[in-house]
């Protein structure tokens, strides 16, 4: 065991770090007199659940989803739906989307995992945009238009209306995630996934089936990021099919294009640059797009392994994320 430690410590060292910082957010928004800078902070955390989640299948399963925002929408739609059926506590609605979006990635994943390539990639695709034109054609739940919630739920009786609480649960859910999915990517379970990345058929001589365990990937990965749409909603205190569209998918691959792919602080760190990166162009100009584009064409060209491959040419990270 002590062969490993001192590779896998600088990465959780580095993923506790960046947790710490963006706990230190609120305070310095306070102090510089700019409450904004908490919920742009906020949008940050909500995609790295996501990044994380998406990451389990494509950076440990070599599963490119073009698909995953649907549970980004599953959870976020869990919220409103929840609403409307009484449903208020946080938890309640967490357990909710995950339940909606187990049983679709349960469906689906078993078809698209029977595909391989760009066969698999389209197929993701296809389902995800079956559930967005879904909602879109849900009238009662205001259709393309989405629907805007009466306000934000409560997490055991406390409420989450205050930009900072909602802020700390968003990050305390951030932790949890990332612990969660560091302890299963280092289990038996994550070694088996990793092999089938590397090598299906030898994989497959060895007597293990990928099948099972890149689908059981999948739906955990669906599961993890309906939790980032439940928070998203919260958030935004709005819910719309826009959330599931097919370009927020290509989003989430960009995040784990800038962090690093198949290293879980990388998704993390990826996703609050980008998002950072996006507001911060934003604030520029209008065509912003432009020059996050070519932010993205200077990692790929110089810095493939996103900000994972830097801190490993400065010395900093080991192998295992």
């Amino acid at each position: 065991m002590s062969r490993f430690a001192p590779q896998i410590a600088p990465r959780l060292k580095a993923a506790l770090a960046i947790l710490v910082l963006m706990a230190l957010v609120p305070v310095a928004a306070h102090a510089i007199g700019d409450p904004f800078l908490s919920v742009i902070a906020n949008r940050m955390l909500v995609f790295a659940i996501a990044a994380l989640s998406l990451d389990l299948i494509l950076g440990y399963g070599a599963l490119v989803s073009f698909g995953h925002a649907a549970y980004l929408g599953f959870g976020a739609y869990a919220v409103a739906l929840g609403a409307r059926w009484g449903v208020t506590d946080l938890l309640a609605q967490i357990l909710l989307g995950m339940v909606f979006s187990a049983a679709f990635a349960l469906v689906t994943g078993a078809i698209s995992l029977r595909t391989r390539g760009v066969y698999f990639i389209m197929i993701t695709l296809a389902f995800a945009q079956m559930a967005y034109f879904f909602f879109v054609s849900q009238g009662s739940l205001g259709g393309d238009d989405g629907v805007a919630l009466q306000g934000r739920s409560t997490l055991l009786g406390l409420s989450l209306d205050g930009d900072v609480t909602l802020y700390y649960v968003t990050l305390g859910a951030l932790a949890l995630v990332y612990a969660g999915l560091y302890r299963l990517t280092g289990s038996r379970f994550g070694r088996v996934l990793k092999g089938t990345r590397e090598n299906s058929l030898r994989m497959q001589a060895m007597g293990y089936r990928p099948f099972p365990y890149q689908l059981v990937a999948y739906v955990i990965a669906g599961c993890l990021c309906s939790v980032a749409g439940v928070l998203l909603a919260n958030l935004t205190e709005y819910v719309s099919p826009a959330y599931m569209g097919w370009h927020r998918s290509g989003e989430m691959i960009v995040m784990l294009v800038f962090g690093g792919i198949g290293t879980l602080t990388g998704a993390m760190a990826g996703a609050l640059v980008a998002v950072g990166l996006e507001e911060v162009l934003a604030a520029f100009s209008e065509h912003w797009r432009l020059g996050f584009g070519l932010a993205l064409v200077l990692v790929v060209l110089f810095s493939p392994e996103g900000l994972t491959g830097l801190a490993k040419r400065l010395g900093i990270g080991g192998k295992h994320g």
